[in-house]
């Protein structure tokens, strides 16, 4: 099999270029543009150490010792003990992709320029990445102005200290080099300190979740409109002309999409639907939907900003030959909009519990009380509404904000943070739930449009996901165990639907 090739070069790296990489080992390649960037921000560091120059992180110390001027004996261990002293991680080990997102995002920042490095430290990291030699990372320890524990220990094990896992074994650091016939990252004056002065972790895992909302966004729509047509729902809700009259974000094009699933459906006759108007968790769906629409377009502007650009401090600036300290590592504006898709997210569970409560009861949705086939005498999906009410609360307890005010660091002078990689994390988490949510929808669904005997009426949309659906799991004509029911299908959720 021959793997995708991805050029970061005169065109910084999209989120999908991120998850090809770190999901299914594309290799990455520096094009000339981005080799002369980082040439450009590395000739400038060394022409100012060479002339005395005060620079952070170069010839000072690191946070509060900002203040501590570096011996010039000192520059290069100075830089080798850099990474070492930010391997304060804890918890279990990052898997491998989000190691794989991570190291790809710190190889997009240097290669935007910015960050004074040597060449020779960001080839050895991208060969590092394209030969699948992946530090053991611990998952915990950033508060989000700049992922310096994770990309402490990425630095260390690329200088052959610490654990790393290459073919599928941890093994020494050094010996994991060595076998994938890499050299140690030799260091030089900036290069500890650019290696790990990023938001690596947040940014990468951040593109890693973007693909998951966007497989499960299009998985919900497929389920809501097999849901509409086992309720029976008036479509007057995704009315074109109803829609436009307030364009509220993201509302036209869901309007747009569930149409489109529904076409050639018997919900388009005159009197399909059972009732004039349906409940919210039916009618609000463009609203809902569209909200999150919105909130997944800002997550992803706001998570391609990180990548092409450099949140370096200081930030090198070659065209006017300055070193400037500055905020640029703060992530409040992506933590908002990461904070946001995890609300919206929580409100689209919310209309997916409550569908599948719907469709379950006898007065609202005139099907077979829990949509047993044998009525009373079996449980039918009974049970499923306790851990579908668990998941809820779960992703509603996860969508509130943790980024407000954490304790202040460094001897009070790191006293503002945005706890970037947790509310990343967080949102992913939301996804996680969410998925399984929806996946009992889908269950639910596909035996109300067969007690409703409806499955020869529907749309194209709704015939291919009832498919879908029933190559997994049977019909439920018995009570049974739907624990693997469930897992089977939210296995396909988290794959894509085209």
């Amino acid at each position: 099999m021959t793997l995708r090739m991805v050029m970061l070069d005169a065109k910084p790296l999209s989120a999908a270029d991120v998850t090809e990489i770190a999901r299914r080992h594309a290799r990455l390649e520096l094009g000339g543009q981005a080799l002369q960037r980082i040439r450009a921000s590395r000739a400038l560091i060394e022409h100012l150490t060479g002339l005395g120059k005060p620079l952070y992180g170069v010839t000072t110390g690191l946070g509060a010792c900002v203040d501590t001027p570096l011996a010039e004996a000192d520059l290069i261990a100075f830089q080798h003990s850099v990474p070492l002293s930010h391997s304060m991680g804890i918890g279990p080990a990052l898997p491998t992709e989000a190691v794989r997102a991570l190291m790809t995002a710190r190889v997009a920042g240097m290669a935007a320029g910015g960050t004074g490095t040597s060449e020779r430290v960001v080839l050895g990291l991208v060969a590092a990445l394209n030969a699948g030699v992946h530090p053991v990372i611990p998952t915990w320890g950033s508060i989000g102005a700049a992922d310096l524990a994770h990309l402490g220990h990425m630095a260390r094990a690329l200088r052959g200290d610490g654990e790393t896992e290459f073919q599928g074994k941890i093994m020494p650091s050094a010996e994991a080099l060595a076998l994938a016939g890499l050299q140690p990252l030799d260091l030089r004056e900036k290069d500890g300190h650019a290696l790990i002065v990023a938001n690596s972790l947040s940014t990468g895992t951040a593109c890693l979740c973007l693909e998951e909302v966007a497989n499960l966004i299009d998985w919900s729509l497929a389920a809501i409109a097999l849901n509409y047509e086992a309720f029976r729902s008036s479509v007057k809700a995704i009315d074109e002309d109803a829609l436009a009259a307030r364009p509220a974000f993201g509302q036209i094009e869901i309007g747009v999409r569930l149409r489109a699933e529904l076409a050639g459906s018997g919900l388009w006759q005159e009197n399909a639907a059972r009732r004039l108007q349906d409940p919210l968790s039916y009618r609000c769906v463009p609203q809902v939907w569209g909200g999150l629409l919105h909130a997944f377009e800002q997550a992803r502007l706001a998570t391609e900003i990180e990548l092409a650009h450099s949140g370096d401090n200081p930030v090198i600036l070659p065209e006017t030959g300055r070193v400037v300290s500055n905020g640029n590592f703060d992530m409040t504006a992506m933590t908002l909009a990461w904070e946001q898709l995890g609300q919206a997210l929580a409100h689209c569970a919310v209309g997916t519990a409550n569908r599948g409560m719907k469709l379950m009861s006898p007065t609202t949705a005139e099907l077979p009380r829990f949509l047993s086939a044998r009525g009373g005498s079996r449980q039918g999906y009974a049970e499923l509404q306790k851990p579908l009410a668990a998941l809820e609360a779960e992703i509603r307890h996860l969508a509130n904000p943790m980024s407000l005010s954490p304790l202040a660091v460094s001897d009070g002078i790191e006293d503002q943070s945005s706890m970037a990689p947790r509310v990343v994390a967080k949102t992913a988490e939301i996804v996680e739930r969410l998925r399984y949510l929806v996946a009992m929808e889908l269950i639910f669904a596909a035996t109300g449009v067969e007690l409703r005997g409806v499955v020869d009426s529907m749309g194209q949309g709704p015939r291919r996901t009832y498919a879908a659906v029933r190559a997994l799991v049977s019909p439920l004509d018995d009570d049974r165990e739907m624990s693997a029911d469930m897992a089977r299908v939210a296995r396909m959720l988290a794959g894509s639907r085209n």
